[in-house]
């Protein structure tokens, strides 16, 4: 039976033997992406695009992100006093609908956050002014957490009304070792806010997609056991493929890029076919749990080419016969 990409998605992340390993083309030729990302908070807005809704500005000197200029909450009494902002949900919805409309009723549409939870709070506090209050100033620190992660909620009750299939969350947690705050903190601090998010996708028959950067594998855990569906480990150089398979394969859907640190700048062919392959063969063999992810990285002078063969080698090494392995 042809599957559509809806289809293959939800297959994927339910061990229901899709066709193929499913791709995410995050920034690039999404007609041709099973996944397709649609804004519904906008941190990069404006007509330059450096403008967040929350009201800090970005400044950018190359294709990537960039950072944000000065935190917004300078002071306590700025912290104290931050709201959330307007929902605007006719708008919001509007604009949702007619960006998924491009693209045809097949796809599987994930409502992105952009920015995320911890993220989006470290912005708009600075990030050592946001760690120093989880220490000692908790109160003011919740007080943040409450306003960025109650909008969240309200924009997750949005993208049900739009028909989505989940909600992505975007929010670091990782250094290139290890992460930056305590597994204790983190899981009494976020862990109780990301379940009672993570329950509302679920309760609206959406998927979650989480996404961190950094080594992140003393949470993850606590991610799958919070709701997660889909986890998005953007630099699978710093993870052990195999140790990953072993706790993880054949129970948890993981989304998986060929390292954009390393092998995507500056390997060819042979490398990223390898990679891709090490990455099916530990966490996609067995009927699903794995969707592959390509970003076009050339603002990082990543070759065109290398792009190209992140797509091929996850069609060509991703497809599952029919007993369901690859």
């Amino acid at each position: 039976m042809m599957l559509n990409e809806r289809q293959r998605v939800r297959k994927a992340i339910r061990f229901e033997k899709p066709d193929r390993v499913p791709m995410l083309n995050f920034n690039f030729d999404k007609e041709d992406s099973d996944i397709v990302l649609v804004d519904i908070q906008q941190h990069f807005g404006g007509a330059d695009g450096l403008q967040s809704e929350w009201g800090f500005v970005w400044e950018r000197v190359d294709g990537t992100m960039g950072q944000v200029r000065e935190p917004l909450l300078k002071t306590e009494r700025d912290a104290a006093a931050l709201r959330a902002p307007a929902l605007r949900a006719g708008e919001r919805i509007a604009a949702a609908k007619r960006e998924m409309a491009q693209y045809g009723p097949d796809k599987y549409f994930l409502a992105s956050l952009q920015l995320s939870g911890f993220t989006t709070m470290s912005i708009l506090r600075g990030f050592a002014q946001t760690l120093e209050d989880l220490v000692c100033a908790p109160e003011l620190a919740q007080a943040v957490a409450d306003a960025v992660f109650g909008f969240e909620t309200e924009l997750i009750d949005l993208a049900a009304r739009c028909g989505f299939d989940g909600v992505a969350f975007y929010d670091d947690w990782g250094t290139q070792n290890g992460l930056f705050l305590s597994p204790q903190m983190w899981t009494e601090l976020f862990l109780p806010r990301y379940k009672a998010q993570f329950d509302r996708v679920h309760a609206h028959g959406m998927d979650v997609y989480f996404h961190s950067c950094g080594q992140i594998m003393p949470i993850i855990g606590g991610l799958f056991d919070a709701g997660v569906d889909m986890l998005n480990l953007s630099q699978p150089n710093l993870y052990d493929m195999e140790a990953l398979g072993r706790e993880y394969g054949g129970r948890r859907c993981f989304v998986i890029p060929v390292s954009y640190q390393t092998t995507l700048l500056t390997g060819g062919r042979e490398e990223i076919y390898a990679d891709v392959a090490r990455a099916v063969r530990c966490l996609g063999a067995a009927g699903g749990g794995l969707i592959g992810y390509a970003e076009d990285y050339s603002s990082l002078h990543m070759p065109a080419e290398n792009l190209d063969y992140n797509v091929s080698a996850f069609r060509e090494l991703g497809r599952y016969g029919e007993e369901g392995v690859l």
